[in-house]
């Protein structure tokens, strides 16, 4: 009895051990679980961070670059020689006396237009007046004496035809009408010269022209063959143009002017903005200037308009030729990197593509270029955003920006007066 009890009891006890033993493996699976979750879940939570943040982190979507575009077409173009030149009036005359005396009229107004012929002063006839009686009252009587010594021949002569005198006498008084024939050609020299005095009394204008500012004032007194002006008068219709060109053009302007062809020549203000006036080459100076290697031309400018002004500094323009049938786009278009010159084309996809280009004959608005075709799509701005490759969408004409213009007229630019291209010298002439 006594020993089923201790084994009932031992029975008990390992039971409870067992029991015991058992509760605490369970517990750990469980906290391994949830330590398990927890890891899962904060590594999710990280991921879908990090996927947010680089998510938040790039870029924007790229939007398309608005451009304004041009088409390349084909036409003509003009190749154009670019040089400063001087505006010279073809005549200006200093007008000065010829006779001395005070000046009692001043007939013209500063500034004024006149014609040849015209009065500009008057000095005081009187004393060329008396000079021109006095001439005719000599004249009249040396003519007098003349006609007394000319009765005496013949009445020698028909003396002389009845032996009355001798030939000695008859001889004498021939010789003495010869004497008072010349005493009167003198004194018709004489009277001539007192009439020219007194013309140049009134003293007018020689050419048309411009005068200038008022040099003297009535009551004046001027001085014969004085080389103090009274008036300038510089002729501004028409007006020529000087300017210079590099002795390494000179041959081209002479193949056209052996042709007989008329070389045209337009004159722009200081800027190359404004077209002042068309002309024509007049002609070529006979020497180059060793000094600088240019050769000085002449151009001649109707200026109905007065738009020329003496010594007004001008930038010439000569037309040497003409280039057909090539490649035009407008000059904004053409941009330059190391490599050299390019554009960007638009293609039918709207995609913009570097081209390099060889530019040719340019007016500042248009210019010849070699390396893409007439017909294609260029950009003409908006090239601080454009890349090669970029997505394009074109600006209606009505939005479109002015496009940058150099020099206006269709005209194309060389370098005259020096071989190297400069701002003034133009030099972009293939």
């Amino acid at each position: 009895m006594t020993q089923q009890r201790t084994n009932s009891a031992e029975t008990k006890t390992a039971e409870s051990n067992g029991s015991s033993s058992a509760r605490p493996t369970s517990r750990s699976r469980w906290v391994w679980l949830l330590g398990a979750a927890v890891i899962v879940a904060v590594v999710l939570y990280l991921r879908h961070g990090s996927a947010q943040q680089a998510k938040n982190n790039a870029d924007p979507p790229v939007r398309p670059v608005v451009v304004s575009a041009a088409v390349a077409k084909q036409g003509d173009i003009g190749v154009y020689l670019d040089a400063l030149g001087t505006v010279t009036p073809v005549y200006t005359v200093t007008v000065t006396s010829r006779v001395q005396g005070e000046i009692t009229q001043v007939y013209y107004h500063e500034g004024q237009m006149v014609r040849k012929g015209d009065p500009l002063l008057e000095i005081d006839p009187r004393p060329y007046q008396a000079q021109l009686i006095q001439a005719e009252g000599q004249l009249a009587h040396d003519q007098a004496v003349l006609n007394e010594a000319k009765i005496d021949v013949d009445r020698y002569q028909q003396a002389f035809n009845r032996n009355a005198i001798a030939k000695q006498q008859l001889d004498d008084q021939q010789q003495v009408v010869l004497q008072d024939e010349g005493t009167v050609k003198n004194d018709e020299g004489t009277l001539a010269n007192a009439k020219v005095n007194l013309a140049y009394t009134h003293i007018t204008s020689p050419i048309d022209g411009r005068v200038g500012l008022r040099l003297v004032d009535p009551g004046n007194i001027v001085q014969a063959n004085s080389t103090t002006p009274l008036v300038v008068i510089t002729q501004l219709q028409p007006i020529t143009v000087i300017f210079s060109i590099a002795e390494d053009h000179l041959s081209k302007i002479q193949q056209q002017l052996r042709k007989g062809v008329r070389l045209s020549v337009d004159a722009f203000d200081r800027e190359q903005a404004t077209k002042l006036a068309s002309g024509y080459l007049l002609t070529l100076d006979n020497m180059i200037d060793t000094t600088t290697g240019t050769v000085k031309l002449k151009a001649m400018f109707p200026n109905t308009d007065g738009a020329l002004f003496p010594s007004q500094f001008v930038n010439a323009r000569l037309l040497v030729d003409t280039l057909h049938n090539v490649t035009l786009i407008p000059t904004p278009a053409i941009q330059r990197n190391a490599q050299g010159a390019f554009v960007y084309v638009i293609g039918a996809d709207q995609i913009a593509s570097i081209h390099p280009v060889t530019p040719g004959a340019t007016d500042g608005t248009m210019t010849q270029v070699q390396g893409i075709d007439a017909g294609n799509t260029v950009a003409i701005n908006g090239f601080d955003k454009l890349q090669d490759g970029s997505k394009i969408t074109v600006r209606q004409p009505s939005q479109s920006a002015p496009q940058a213009g150099g020099k206006p007229g269709g005209q194309t630019s060389e370098a005259p007066g020096s071989s190297a291209a400069g701002k003034k010298g133009g030099g972009s002439t293939q």
